[in-house]
């Protein structure tokens, strides 16, 4: 759900609530990924096929072996003979790892994020003994099994995300005043961390939140709008421990943690207890240090992710989101866009969600196929047909004064068995939601007018 095709309006491009991958229909799906400030999409099947579409101009970050924007899933030939468990999506690149351990990257490369140039076909990382991998906007965090070397990082150093105690800043030459960033183009173990074993990881566009065995939480990278956790918004360029989550509130094996462009979230203290930081809004005052989200108390939450300013949890058998939405992401339908606090997707309860991604403008989810049937369809339909009619009977006075005096002599308006008519020189016709937002020229309609033929087998003839 979210936002469909650059430009598109309600109902014409954007999906509002959510809706079905149709070329994913009948693949058993067990993750998804996308990223904060990724315009581009990763799902991995149970048998570890790698299927990835969205936007890949000059870069190369679906891994096909071209640029080519793609509107629908597509199955990553390159990985087919192997098993992959895990995929981190970055801006404008993709690395996913297998279950041998090695790990593959493709897209940008400009700052060392992939450490082998530039591809548009999947190639081995340097890492060995991979165990996950996780993106930032511009860089790649890697959780390894080898002991010492638990996380690595590669990519840009601008703000001290990877961890290794430095920013790389220099001047571009001795005349200038330009500052660069020389960048980490071969994944390099964290130093601060080498005594500890990382368990989980998550990136913002410019920062990083990881969790070792013990249950400690540390954060590095940009400090603005308090999404670090310490209080204050200094960059840090190495991990530092967020305090709050120590003796009884520290994360347990089952407890999750997430980032988005400006926040960052976890649950803590065995309780499933959701805590946020960050700036969570795009109006009041930015949260410098985790809170507990009090609406959220006492719910399961398995998985989380979040986009640049909005959030979407899986919690038993319900999906909730919360957070700003420009293009429908949230999930609520075309009646509500946003939602300061956390609200059920009407449409997906009742419904057991595994997986769940945010990428700019976006959601995706994962929801278990034992208990969908097909609600799903059916609350789509329903939704889409009610909103429709409240919708067109609030205007049809003002479209009926709009029309040519022969138009409103010949028009057929209203609701005919289950059927929306609209009077319009371009019909917009919904049958049972099948067509909702589908324009209809007047050609057709006049044809239709002619043809005293029932109104869904005619429309099953022109589409």
């Amino acid at each position: 759900m979210g936002r469909k095709v650059k430009g598109g309006v309600q109902g014409r491009g954007n999906l509002v609530s959510p809706t079905r991958l149709r070329p994913l229909v009948g693949v058993d799906i067990r993750l998804v990924a996308s990223g904060c400030a990724a315009c581009h999409c990763v799902a991995l099947s149970s048998d570890g096929r790698c299927f990835s579409w969205g936007r890949n101009e000059q870069k190369g970050q679906l891994g096909h072996g071209d640029t080519l924007l793609r509107n629908l899933p597509t199955v990553v030939s390159k990985l087919s003979k192997y098993n992959i468990i895990a995929a981190g999506v970055g801006r404008n690149h993709t690395v996913v790892v297998t279950d041998e351990g090695k790990s593959f990257a493709f897209g940008d490369n400009r700052h060392g994020q992939l450490g082998t140039g530039t591809k548009v076909l999947p190639v081995p990382c340097l890492v060995t003994k991979a165990t996950n991998a996780v993106c930032g906007a511009e860089f790649t965090v890697w959780l390894s099994s080898v002991e010492g070397s638990s996380i690595l990082t590669a990519g840009l150093p601008q703000y001290g995300q990877l961890g290794h105690g430095s920013d790389n800043e220099y001047n571009a030459n001795a005349s200038s005043v330009r500052l660069t960033y020389d960048p980490q183009p071969h994944p390099r173990a964290i130093a601060a961390l080498s005594g500890k074993t990382v368990v989980k990881v998550a990136c913002g566009t410019n920062h990083t939140v990881a969790v070792d065995s013990s249950g400690f939480v540390y954060s590095w990278g940009f400090g603005g709008y308090g999404r670090l956790g310490h209080n204050e918004q200094k960059d840090e360029w190495q991990p530092r421990l967020v305090e709050i989550f120590q003796k009884n509130n520290m994360l347990s094996p089952s407890d999750i943690i997430s980032a988005g462009s400006a926040s960052s979230a976890c649950t803590a203290g065995g309780r499933g207890q959701l805590y946020v930081w960050g700036k969570l809004k795009n109006w009041g005052d930015e949260c410098m240090y985790p809170k507990p989200v009090r609406d959220l108390s006492g719910w399961n939450i398995r998985c989380m992710a979040s986009g640049d300013m909005h959030h979407i949890v899986g919690a038993e058998d319900s999906c909730i989101s919360w957070g700003l939405s420009e293009y429908g992401e949230l999930g609520y339908g075309p009646t509500q866009k946003s939602s300061v606090n956390p609200k059920k997707v009407d449409i997906l309860e009742g419904m057991h969600v595994t997986s769940v991604g945010c990428g700019v403008g976006m959601s995706l989810i994962v929801v278990d196929r034992a208990n969908v049937g097909g609600k799903l369809d059916q609350r789509i339909r329903k939704s889409s047909i009610f909103f429709r009619a409240v919708t067109l009977k609030k205007n049809k006075n003002e479209r009926q004064a709009n029309m040519p005096q022969s138009t409103k002599q010949s028009a057929i308006s209203g609701l005919q068995n289950g059927i929306l008519i609209i009077p319009l020189k371009t019909a917009c016709l919904s049958l049972c939601g099948q067509y909702v937002g589908q324009p209809v020229s007047s050609k057709v309609w006049a044809t239709y007018r002619r043809s005293h033929a029932p109104l869904e087998a005619f429309l099953g003839g022109v589409r």
